[in-house]
Formats: structure tokens, C-alpha cells, sequence
């Protein structure tokens, strides 16, 4: 093997890690023939995920009830934004006065009652029927509809934690198999993605490893009709070899006043030791890789699923108004650095960004419980896009126990994004394993008039 080079410590392993990560196993050139096959287009739209784990509690954050009974209104109160009429939650005063570039979302209906990340993550029921291998998340779809918008940068990358509760995780690429999951730096492997300065001998050992993947692959493909050297190889080198995915994932090539607005968070702290940690760096990190070519970035961001428990010192913390005490200045801070970074870096229009979990919480509080899972109602926050923003669509009922005014669908957003980024939801299809065409959003849904 030959002898490490600095800065970049390179490693046969490595590299091949690198090279099949985020793959289920599958060579990066496999991904990139899918790409390929679907049409490369030029457009530079995004859109960035941010799941909040468990569930967060609707009426504690955008829809608050100040007059309702105490039980159910809890300490918290509204404060004004800047748009007249829309207030909400008093620890929220960074997003309060950037209300005019977001839309909240306070009547989202058809919610799971089971922790879940699919139905957040692709926006079908996952209690329906489904087509054969499941559905694809939103990024995977794309991946397989649009590829990549830069050659250097996969189409869809998670920046998602692996939770130790499974249903917490994406759901993954489906029926469209594993050349459209996403790609995942994280890990030891990402010091091994820049490959520059290497010697040609080097190089070309790297080269014989990228030939070997299709012994690998003969293994697993029962066709075995994969050859060596193509041109779908030389791709993926030279999205190995290339700095610039790399240099988007290194924030310590971010001014430090703008990791500072962000701020940071531990990445080894499993939030509750289940969930996801709480690290705002991660919103800063999507960005950057937004604004570097990607078409989708995942993000999952803390617990939410407060029936108490501990906090991220590992303290018990049994109170869900002490756990919002300690996370909601955090989302306030990171959530509106994400909304401004994008505005003074002209990607307000190209990149769109949806904030929600899988359900609501139960009106009434519980001493033992907290707020439960409440599945009638849910919330969402939006922001980017080039789309119409400060205001409010839908409302619920004197408790936020229902919706009473415009009840909104999963379909609905993601007829929003899709739409966003060039697709037409009322046309567009992809084939699942039996040859079965299958239309991306559920019941005819279409983007949100309210927006677009």
C-alpha cells in the first residue's frame, strides 16, 4: 500500500468505503449510470429536509392557545412577528422577526400515530397500501428523476444521525433500489474524499480498486453484465478526486461568525440516547452543500418525543416545559441563521426548506406523560423556495386539537417541492419493480395554492 500523503491521509479502505458509502453495498459508478440513465439536468434548485425528531409539540411552538385552560395552554406566551396577526411562541423571538420569509403550516392533517420517519421523509401513509419494495424518499426519487446538478456532487447526501430507535431513520430509496440512497459523509471516510496530490502511480492503484468493484458487483448483480473502465467509473473518481465535496463539508472553511450565528452542538450525544443529537451545525453544513450543487440534503435535528426522561447532560429532566426551556432558544437560534444565511447569500429562491416531525401532541397535558402523540393535527414550517411567505395557512380549533380551517396533506407539500424543483406531480412516474407506474404524491394532491 502505497506511503500516506499529507494533508490528506489516503487509505485503500477508506477509500473504498468512500466509494460505496450511503450504497447499501453497491458501487458509486452503479448510482451514477441510474443518474445517467434518468437525464442530467442543469437547474441548481434544492431543497433541505429538517425532521424534528418524535414529534414537537405544535401548541407549545407556532400555534399557541393563551386563552385556552391551563392544562392545555401551558406556560408558554405568544409574542408578535413581524407580520401583523401572527404570533407565535415567546421563545422564538430570532424567527419572530423573520415571520415575512416563512410560512407555518398549523392544519396538517393525515398524521401517523406511531413514531415514523417515512411518511415525513416521502409523504405517503405508511399504513396504506404500499408498491412492491415500498416507496423512495423524497431525495431518492430525485436522484432518480433529475441527478445531479453538479458532477462533483451527489444529487441527494443525508446529513441524518443514526438513531438507536429504527423507526426514527430515513426510510430509504424503495422500489428504486439501492443506487438511490443517499449518499452519507459521515464517518472516518470523509478525510479520505480528497484525493488531490496523489502521485500518478497512486492514482492509477485507485484505478484498478474502481475496476474491482465490478467483481464485487458481479456477486450481487445475478446479470453480470457490468464491465470494467467506463465512463461511469472515470465519473466516480473524479468525484473522488474532486475537493469540491469535501471543502463543503469542512466548516472550518466557514467564516467563524457565521458557525458562531449558528452555533454548535455535541454530535455524539444521542438526544434521550434514542434520538438524534442536537447539532445546529448541521443546518450550516446543508447549506453549504446546497449551495456546492446538491439537489436534496436530510437532516435529522434533536428528540422532540417529550414524555420526560433526560437532557443532553444526562440529567433527569421529567418536565416537557424544561426540556422546551432548554431546546427552544437552540431551534430559534439555528432555524432563523438558516433562513437569513440563505437570504444574504441569494439562495432564498433556489433552495427550499420544509421543518416538521411525524405528529402532533395531545392538547391536554399530563402529568405523566407530558403532551402524547396526537396524529389529528400536525405543523410544519417552510421558508425558501421563490415562493409566497409570511402568512399562515390553516388554523385549529380552540385547543389545537383539530383542524378548522384548510386542512393541508403531506401531499399537498410535497406536490410544493416536487413542483419547486421543475416536476409536475399531475404527469410524472416512476416505474417500481414490476414494471408498475406510480405517481409521486398521494389522491391527486397538488402543490399548495397559498404559495406558488
Amino acid at each position: 500500500m502505497a506511503a500516506p500523503i499529507r494533508p490528506h491521509s489516503l487509505h485503500r479502505r477508506g477509500f473504498l468505503q468512500a466509494g460505496m458509502l450511503g450504497m447499501g453495498g453497491l458501487s458509486l459508478p452503479n448510482l451514477l449510470r441510474a443518474e445517467a440513465a434518468a437525464g442530467i439536468k442543469s437547474s441548481t434548485k434544492s431543497v433541505i429536509f429538517i425532521y424534528l425528531v418524535g414529534g414537537p409539540p405544535h401548541q407549545d411552538m407556532f400555534d399557541l392557545k393563551p386563552d385556552a385552560p391551563k392544562e392545555i395552554a401551558g406556560p408558554w406566551k405568544p409574542i408578535a412577528t413581524n407580520v401583523t396577526g401572527i404570533k407565535i411562541c415567546e421563545a422564538f423571538p430570532q424567527l419572530a422577526r423573520l415571520m415575512d420569509k416563512m410560512t407555518i403550516i398549523r392544519s396538517l392533517v393525515g398524521n401517523q400515530s406511531d413514531h415514523d420517519a417515512q411518511q415525513v421523509f416521502h409523504g405517503h401513509d405508511p399504513k396504506k397500501l404500499k408498491p412492491p419494495g415500498g416507496w423512495p424518499q423524497f431525495g431518492s426519487a430525485i436522484t432518480r428523476l433529475l441527478g445531479p446538478a453538479h458532477p462533483a456532487i451527489p444529487p441527494f447526501v443525508s446529513l441524518c444521525y443514526t438513531c438507536t430507535h429504527g423507526p426514527y431513520n430515513e426510510p430509504g430509496s424503495g422500489f428504486l433500489g439501492a443506487a438511490h440512497t443517499p449518499f452519507k459523509p459521515s464517518g472516518p471516510t470523509r478525510d479520505d474524499m480528497i484525493l488531490k496530490g496523489i502521485t500518478l502511480n497512486q492514482l492509477a492503484e485507485r484505478k484498478t480498486l474502481l475496476n474491482g468493484f465490478d467483481s464485487i458487483r458481479r456477486t450481487i448483480d445475478a446479470s453480470g453484465t457490468m464491465t470494467g473502465m467506463d465512463t461511469f467509473n472515470e465519473r466516480a473518481l473524479n468525484l473522488l478526486t474532486s475537493t469540491r465535496f469535501a471543502e463543503a463539508l469542512d466548516l472550518s472553511r466557514e467564516e467563524s461568525r457565521v458557525v458562531d450565528r449558528y452555533g454548535t452542538g455535541n454530535p455524539k450525544i444521542m438526544i434521550d440516547a434514542n434520538g438524534a443529537p442536537r447539532v445546529p451545525q448541521s443546518m450550516l453544513m446543508a447549506r453549504r452543500l446546497v449551495e456546492a450543487g446538491a439537489r436534496v440534503v436530510t437532516l435529522n435535528y434533536s428528540k422532540w418525543d417529550w414524555h420526560g426522561g433526560t437532557n443532553a447532560e444526562g440529567r433527569a429532566n421529567n418536565s416537557i416545559f424544561l426540556r422546551e426551556q432548554e431546546d427552544f432558544p437552540i431551534f430559534d437560534k439555528c432555524v432563523s441563521a438558516l433562513v437569513e444565511d440563505l437570504h444574504v447569500r441569494g439562495l432564498d429562491r433556489d433552495c427550499a426548506v420544509v421543518v416538521m416531525g411525524e405528529f402532533g401532541r395531545t392538547p391536554k397535558i399530563s402529568g405523566q406523560v407530558g403532551r402524547d402523540h396526537w396524529p389529528q393535527v400536525n405543523c410544519a414550517l417552510m421558508f425558501g423556495g421563490d415562493m409566497r411567505h409570511g402568512q399562515v395557512i390553516g388554523a385549529t380549533d380552540r385547543i389545537a386539537g383539530e383542524a378548522v380551517a384548510r386542512p393541508v396533506t403531506f401531499g399537498e407539500i410535497y406536490a410544493t417541492l416536487y413542483r419547486h424543483l421543475g416536476i409536475d406531480t399531475s404527469t410524472t412516474t416512476l416505474q417500481d419493480a414490476t414494471g408498475r407506474p406510480n405517481f409521486l404524491v398521494e389522491d391527486n394532491a397538488v402543490p399548495l395554492r397559498e404559495m406558488v
